[in-house]
């Protein structure tokens, strides 16, 4: 038996969505409600939903660990109202659930958080979403939580869960939270320093996203995923900071905490064609395609990185150095993946002008 468990709060443009997706393969709905004032619960009741009510107290972890309390189903999965389970996953999700092995405590799935206009995912990553209620396995951290499944045996699956976000900034009621944490214990370390970061980038204040990112990847313990992710973070803010040393210098920082990434690369690679030198960014984007995702790799993953990106940006390379022939073959490798892209398309015809006029 599952039991879906969800916090809410004014979510009654996409809660319907999001439960008709789901509602097929879960065996209990509990809602918990933090204080919506639209028609969240009756969307939520329409679908036989336990509803509850939760005061809010700025605190993600304990609204959610009070919707686990509440459920009574051997397993616990967890979305947030914008999530969907798209049909084909579901008949996978189904699948899975008429099996599940006896070891498993956890079940991780990818995260789908973009999409390209073929509805394609182009930036994932993966969360655990399912856990054996009898382990007790509880929610950390006021914003920005995560399910803490220390000592569980872990299974992946390769059921997708859409992250179809709804149009709304919380960054300014994250940060206001964050700045409450930072009052009351003396400052912000490891993960809530980490997101502060990224949410003070997220509303523009990059200066100080950039300080935080820097005191973030002094520390001496953090997650890899965490620490890639800011040292590309920090490079952003120093190139809109028209910081191009500090930006190289966040980049190959992230090197210190993991094998090169892909996205890395790009950046690399963008840097030194913002530079000029077309040799050295055509060797990056070339690193990006031979890049790969490291084991276990739970952070976000940008797919165009790895597939057509690296190609498109490698035939501006060589086109800007003549040598057209390496150009187009990788301009036609960047349309094996994305065969409709009219920048693509019109590269095609430059480059086959070029080639039939002998350049």
């Amino acid at each position: 038996m599952i039991s879906l468990c969800m916090i809410v709060r004014d979510e009654e443009a996409v809660l319907g969505r999001c439960l008709a997706s789901v509602a097929p393969v879960v065996d209990e709905i509990v809602i918990v409600d933090t204080g919506s004032t639209d028609g969240t619960k009756a969307i939520a009741a329409s679908y036989g939903a336990r509803i509850f009510d939760f005061e809010w107290t700025d605190d993600f972890a304990a609204a959610r660990n009070f919707a686990f309390d509440q459920a009574t189903g051997d397993w616990l999965m967890w979305l947030d109202a914008d999530d969907v389970l798209p049909d084909p996953e579901r008949e996978k999700f189904a699948a899975f659930k008429a099996r599940m092995p006896d070891h498993a405590d956890a079940v991780l799935m990818p995260y789908w958080l973009a999409f390209d206009q073929a509805g394609r995912p182009t930036a994932s990553a993966r969360r655990c979403r399912l856990v054996r209620r009898g382990r007790g396995f509880r929610w950390r951290g006021r914003v920005h939580e995560y399910l803490d499944i220390t000592g569980a045996h872990v299974i992946a699956v390769d059921i997708g869960i859409a992250h179809l976000r709804a149009v709304r900034d919380h960054s300014e009621r994250n940060l206001r939270i964050y700045e409450r944490i930072a009052a009351e214990t003396g400052g912000l370390k490891g993960r809530d320093l980490f997101h502060y970061a990224n949410e003070l980038a997220d509303v523009g204040r990059f200066a100080e996203a950039a300080d935080a990112y820097r005191a973030f990847l002094a520390e001496p313990v953090g997650y890899r995923e965490d620490k890639v992710a800011a040292s590309l973070r920090l490079a952003d803010c120093c190139r809109r900071l028209n910081d191009p040393a500090g930006q190289i210098d966040a980049l190959l920082r992230s090197f210190r905490f993991d094998a090169p990434h892909a996205e890395v690369c790009c950046a690399l690679g963008a840097w030194f064609e913002e530079a000029g030198d077309w040799r050295t960014a055509a060797y990056w984007y070339e690193r990006a395609l031979d890049a790969p995702l490291p084991e276990g790799w739970l952070g976000v993953v940008n797919h165009a990185c790895r597939t057509w990106l690296p190609h498109a940006r490698i035939c501006v390379c060589f086109g800007r150095m003549g040598r057209w022939e390496d150009a187009a073959r990788h301009n036609e490798a960047a349309l094996a993946w994305l065969p409709d892209d009219e920048g693509l398309k019109a590269n095609r015809r430059i480059l086959e002008e070029k080639l039939q006029g002998g350049a």
